[in-house]
């Protein structure tokens, strides 16, 4: 653990806040800081809402952007990337009241798109001849596309916040044309050198080029990543997210903004457990590297500045027993395993779950009994068909069945009393909502109630409504 923590805050601002920029300076970079103020914070953007996606593929419905396109030999890529221009474009202008020099930032999105456009088309002439592997350029074209977007948001809040009257630092992690490959370390470290955040504020792309490739290993939880890292790296006193949404006690757009609360303060225990969920909290590879450091993070609504909002803290235990969070995701596929050989067979789970291993496919929840396993797994996890099939193969006399199931969770750091699983089964079963199968590890933090999708939306408000409201 460090021993000594600076002044400084390390902050993250969301791509769907970073598209309200104007909102985002009003109320989180400026509010009612003056002077000296204003300074001691560095701040990690995404890239705007949506550009990813078109850079990409789409995160949610897996809509083909300009890399999915352009790995599937699909010509319309050019035309995905010109869409991309286009929305960048459209981003631009609407800061142009802000701040924004139109031409200026139009003409650093032109820049980096020809200039991919350009490398692009030469690897598409080289693979024409056939010698040229996929697997040795398609991750660095992937990792090449995410970085744009970043770039074009830090580029632009730089600018914005200097014609503010803020000495703020555009911090160009990307590596846009440059050889070096560095450390993750040694490419933050090098961009710091010497700074004095008392006086300077950085305003820092969340993609980081480094020799083991950022999205090669996170993926679309990166910036996260590069937070976390430039936190620990710089020694910050603590680390804040700014998100649309308050961490509340349940999700405000389905339960309604009135009825859930403020969480206030959490875990990082609980910040795993959410995470696992797949829960935008906070990355879980990102909060383990500021847990050892001790440095805790906050999650902020981006539209309320004067909140304090949810702290994460290593040792944090709620003084009453209570329920922090009801939460779930409906993407789940159940992988039911039910074999007579299983029984007392020593080493049959074992060899079962070499085959989800091999598939690089982690379940969310398990269960078990003398001669069933089934594994919740997420459905939209890549192989998942390949590796049922593989499973049937590999165990012929077990019948293997795969159906789909949500999850919803009760989740909190002071559960462990008599009566809190009684009283979520007994309010389920009054709204009629059949479990399919139970999971609860005994350090009592996390219940995951197993039901048919059709009831994921009303088992969380049966159950916010029990636990929240009702207290």
């Amino acid at each position: 653990m460090l021993n000594q923590l600076n002044q400084h805050t390390v902050e993250k601002i969301g791509g769907s806040s970073m598209s309200r920029f104007g909102e985002v300076m009003r109320n989180v970079i400026i509010g009612k800081r003056k002077d000296k103020e204003l300074y001691n914070r560095i701040f990690i953007v995404s890239a705007y809402g949506g550009i990813t996606n078109l850079l990409l593929e789409g995160k949610k419905n897996g809509t083909p952007g300009v890399y999915s396109k352009f790995a599937n030999d699909d010509d319309s890529w050019e035309d995905t990337l010109e869409k991309v221009r286009h929305k960048m474009f459209e981003y631009n202008h609407s800061f142009v009241s802000i701040g924004l020099q139109e031409d200026e930032a139009n003409n650093f999105v032109n820049e980096r798109l020809d200039g991919i456009r350009e490398c692009l088309c030469d690897l598409c002439n080289l693979r024409r001849y056939g010698h040229i592997n996929a697997k040795n350029y398609l991750p660095s074209t992937r990792e090449m596309l995410s970085a744009v977007g970043e770039a074009q948001s830090a580029f632009n809040s730089a600018k914005i916040l200097q014609r503010n009257g803020i000495n703020a630092k555009f911090i160009d992690l990307t590596g846009w044309k440059k050889d070096e490959m560095p450390t993750f370390e040694e490419a933050i470290n090098t961009a710091f050198s010497g700074m004095d955040f008392s006086k300077v504020m950085p305003i820092v792309t969340g993609y980081v080029k480094y020799d083991e490739g950022i999205m090669t290993r996170f993926d679309r939880g990166y910036s996260e990543i590069t937070f976390s890292k430039i936190a620990v790296l710089t020694r910050a006193r603590e680390g804040i997210i700014h998100k649309e949404y308050h961490l509340c006690t349940g999700d405000p757009v389905l339960i309604g903004e009135d009825k859930v609360k403020v969480i206030g303060h959490t875990n990082f225990d609980i910040a795993d457990q959410l995470s696992d969920l797949d829960m935008e909290a906070i990355h879980s590879k990102a909060s383990k590297e500021m847990e050892y450091c001790g440095i805790p993070i906050r999650i902020k609504n981006a539209f309320e500045p004067e909140h304090p909002g949810t702290l994460i803290a290593c040792d944090y235990i709620s003084p009453v027993p209570r329920v922090e969070m009801i939460c779930g995701r409906s993407d789940i596929i159940a992988v039911e395993v039910m074999d007579p050989e299983m029984v007392a067979e020593v080493g049959y789970d074992y060899n079962l779950m070499k085959y989800f291993c091999d598939a690089k496919i982690s379940y969310v929840a398990k269960t078990t009994n003398a001669n069933t396993i089934t594994n919740f797994v997420p459905q939209k996890k890549r192989g998942l068909d390949v590796c049922v099939d593989n499973i049937r193969r590999g165990f012929p006399g077990a019948v293997v069945r795969c159906f789909p199931v949500a999850i919803v969770a009760v989740i909190g750091t002071n559960m462990r009393i008599p009566g809190f699983l009684s009283k979520a089964a007994l309010a389920l079963q009054k709204a009629n909502v059949n479990i399919l199968a139970l999971s609860q590890s005994t350090r009592q933090v996390n219940m995951q109630f197993v039901i048919d999708r059709a009831d994921f939306q009303k088992a969380q408000k049966v159950l916010h409504a029990v636990f929240v409201e009702e207290k």
